[in-house]
């Protein structure tokens, strides 16, 4: 897994709620952890597009409900700014599944991904529908 170029501004928070954008039976997923995530005692992850994360799913498939789950963000609300000064920001905050070594759990992504996310996860790129 490669650095991301830019600093991505986090947007994101535990206890945020994402769209999961895959066709996996997940719907919304809530986040409960950071994965990797090192800090001080009580203070609160904060995530960002690339990043990723423990979700509980919410709303889904009868099967998926109430399942543990890894993820990775693809889009945050939040504006963000490139290296070359391009601020990017989306409509919504998305997240796709994926097992333990980072390959997506889904066939295919229905909504555009962030290009720090192609460049990390060339798998999710691969079967996403667009690379913003």
């Amino acid at each position: 897994m490669m650095g991301l170029g830019g600093r991505v501004t986090k947007g994101l928070q535990v206890g945020s709620r994402l769209t999961c954008d895959d066709n996996s039976g997940a719907k919304i997923v809530q986040v409960i952890g950071v994965a990797g995530w090192h800090s001080r005692r009580g203070r609160v992850p904060k995530i960002g597009v690339g990043d990723i994360v423990i979700v509980a799913v919410k709303k889904g498939a009868p099967a998926m409900k109430k399942k543990v789950e890894r993820a990775v963000v693809i889009r945050q609300r939040k504006e963000f700014r490139r290296p070359n000064g391009l601020r990017i920001s989306f409509e919504d905050n998305a997240c796709v599944l994926i097992d333990e070594t980072g390959l997506p759990k889904a066939t295919e992504i229905k909504g555009a991904i962030a290009r720090e996310v192609a460049e990390r996860f060339a798998k999710v790129a691969g079967i996403a529908a667009a690379v913003v």
